[in-house]
């Protein structure tokens, strides 16, 4: 189980944790009265960094974790296992830690995966804890943070939006929210998706009319916005609105988002009625619409289940070494949407343990709620019953169903999972294929693991950027990319070669000072660049002067006319290649030209609009944001303070006269 809660680092003993998350200490090795267990692997460990799946030294590393067990407490507590590297091998917790670690002491009754962890095991460290809860709540933090390559990895974890219902002004804003829930108010969620979100706001902004402007915005409103015209808004904030009736709109609000749906519609439904009796045609009419709105949002919803009240379903399903884990989320009784992840472990995991993992690493950022049902009873499910209660500070339960409205809605999250891992099966697949039919075009040994695009991007030479984008076996590696502000100023303005040769002797040459055996960085085995036999050039003189020959280098120009489709590939020492315009191949290539050209034109323009919207003050030292915005509300503009005197700039609320001297001399240098 892993990340369930924020950074820890650990204690010698965790006496005093609250929580076993709050006080922060030191890794420690145990060592007393031993001689220090490296000593047992007295022969070059570079075999094992160069090849750490080969099992053969499996005993030395035995011998290594030997040497520790010896001094090892039977006590609760978290191991880390270390490569010659330093780098963390793999996290693990134990109600006992002596008698835990000693199971890999005896590598012939490990699985090959735990055999290969094993010999590349040069150090171990260890953290005692008072609970086996604690310990549990550490090995979540620690494998979230470290992410080593033995443990079972939750790899996509970004953060769920929410719906926001203030609380900090008179007249509450309902509006999305990501993140921390550091402001004050009451958060409604997690929706699966920001188009959730949006829409299930738009559709609140119709039934409750609660605006949605930032607390600025409403002090400075004089007359309605557009949002109260097309009856969006009751516009709180020109009095439109008494802050009774507004109150009453949050309440309604508040139980329609907490699970009352069907009593506040009811209520709009009389009232809709009442007006209608009375002749207040206008009033029954908003009163249909906001009725209409809800029904939008029950609808979008999908489901409305009594009794569920706020509850995850999470389940899994495991093809071929591969597990697709469906999460649904419900919030009052109503669905709010749904995702899928793809664990990274070993092909001999099983299902139970992955989905255990998962959830460990899964509730580190996001708060568990009331109920989590599962598909699968856990390995240990009441400890992870009791971690997750730690960590949502109340109770907890972990259920895996097996009848009734429950185990419905667990089978219905197996069968999205299923056709998710099957989608995910045959793209893996067809992503294979184009790997290995890029192999046979570039005369490749194997399908490239780890392919590097480079493109660059200026206007007429300024703000120039040179961006990286990575691919591999399972798709673009979004976290690997990499931009580089060009900032040689030997280098003329629009020169494409000698940005791209700046772009690839710092990536490159890095990467050498950090890892001059090439053993552990990962290293590109096919470079792409976009452009034609001029940008090949240049690549492959950075390359030949690094000594990087064995890297294969590729440049992709686009046809006449800068025709999709008829584009010329360049290689070093071979004549250009010319796929057919319906080559699968073909189409691979240029999606990674695309979106290393997306890549680099965004970081461009984001560049481009920093400067544009810099001023000459910022560059003044000791001018900060409260005095450039003293000086350009007293002349108006940057130009209008250059040409000021000293007295004029005295004058100005906050310049001192030494600081008006040191603004007149920046911009009179020879005053």
């Amino acid at each position: 189980m892993a990340g369930l809660v924020p950074a820890i680092k650990g204690s010698e003993r965790s006496a005093g944790l609250r929580l076993g998350v709050d006080r922060p200490g030191r890794w420690h090795q145990i060592t007393d009265g031993m001689v220090d267990p490296s000593d047992a692997a007295a022969e070059p460990t570079a075999n094992l960094a160069a090849d750490p799946g080969d099992a053969q030294p499996a005993p030395r590393g035995a011998a290594v974790i030997a040497a520790y067990v010896r001094t090892l407490p039977n006590v609760p507590g978290v191991y880390r296992m270390l490569d010659a590297e330093g780098g963390v091998l793999y996290v693990g917790k134990a109600r006992d830690l002596k008698k835990r670690v000693a199971n890999y002491t005896s590598p012939d009754r490990l699985n090959l995966r735990l055999n290969r962890m094993v010999a590349a095991t040069v150090a171990m460290e260890f953290v005692t804890t008072h609970t086996e809860v604690e310990a549990l709540l550490l090995e979540s933090n620690l494998i979230k943070r470290l992410k080593p390559r033995y443990n079972i990895l939750l790899r996509d974890d970004k953060s769920f939006p929410a719906i926001l219902l203030t609380g900090d002004h008179a007249f509450p804003q309902v509006l999305k929210h990501r993140g921390a829930h550091s402001r004050k108010g009451e958060y409604f969620g997690p929706f699966a998706s920001g188009w959730a979100v949006n829409k299930t706001l738009a559709a609140l902004q119709r039934a409750f009319l609660l605006r949605t402007c930032s607390d600025a915005v409403f002090q400075a409103r004089t007359r309605p916005c557009l949002l109260h015209q097309i009856k969006r808004c009751s516009a709180p904030c020109v009095g439109r609105v008494s802050a009774e009736d507004y109150a009453v709109l949050v309440a309604q609000a508040r139980a329609f988002l907490s699970g009352g749906s069907q009593e506040v519609q009811r209520d709009l439904a009389r009232k809709m009625e009442e007006a209608s009796a009375e002749l207040r045609f206008e009033d029954a009419a908003t009163y249909r619409d906001r009725v209409r709105a809800l029904t939008a949002v029950q609808s979008q919803q999908d489901i409305n289940l009594s009794g569920i009240g706020d509850a995850d379903v999470i389940a899994a399903e495991q093809v071929a070494g591969t597990t697709a884990v469906q999460v649904f989320f419900f919030r009052g009784g109503c669905n709010y949407g749904n995702r899928v992840y793809f664990p990274q472990h070993g092909a001999d995991e099983e299902v139970a343990a992955v989905l255990e993992a998962f959830i460990g690493q899964f509730y580190a950022r996001h708060p568990p709620p009331p109920l989590v049902l599962t598909s699968q009873p856990l390995p240990n499910a009441d400890l992870a019953q009791a971690a997750l209660t730690v960590r949502a500070a109340r109770p907890v339960r972990l259920h895996a169903p097996q009848r009734g409205t429950k185990l419905h809605l667990i089978n219905l999250a197996l069968i999205n999972a299923r056709d998710a891992l099957s989608r995910r099966l045959a793209e893996s697949a067809s992503h294979r294929r184009l790997l290995e039919g890029l192999a046979g075009l570039f005369d490749l040994d194997a399908p490239p693991a780890r392919i590097e695009v480079y493109d660059n991007s200026h206007v007429a030479g300024t703000d120039a950027v040179g961006a990286m984008i990575v691919s591999g076996p399972d798709g673009l590696i979004r976290n690997a990319y990499r931009k580089f502000t060009i900032r040689s100023a030997a280098i003329t303005p629009g020169d494409d070669y000698a940005m791209m040769r700046e772009v690839l002797r710092r990536r490159f040459g890095r990467a050498l000072a950090e890892d001059p055996e090439r053993t552990q960085n990962p290293w590109p085995d096919l470079v792409l660049i976009d452009g034609g036999a001029g940008q090949l050039n240049a690549a492959c003189e950075v390359l030949d002067d690094l000594g990087l020959h064995a890297i294969t280098l590729a440049a992709i120009a686009k046809g006449p006319e800068r025709n999709a489709g008829r584009e010329r590939i360049f290689l070093r020492n071979r004549p250009p290649l010319q796929p057919q315009i319906n080559d699968p191949v073909l189409h691979f290539l240029q999606r990674l030209r695309d979106e290393a050209h997306r890549f680099v034109i965004g970081s461009h323009r984001a560049r481009r609009s920093a400067r544009l919207g810099r001023s000459q003050l910022d560059e003044i030292p000791g001018i900060g944001a409260h005095r450039k915005k003293a000086l350009l509300h007293h002349f108006g503009s940057a130009q209008a303070v250059a040409a000021a005197g000293c007295p004029d700039l005295e004058a100005v609320p906050g310049i001192s006269r030494a600081i008006a001297k040191k603004i007149y001399d920046w911009f009179h240098p020879q005053g």
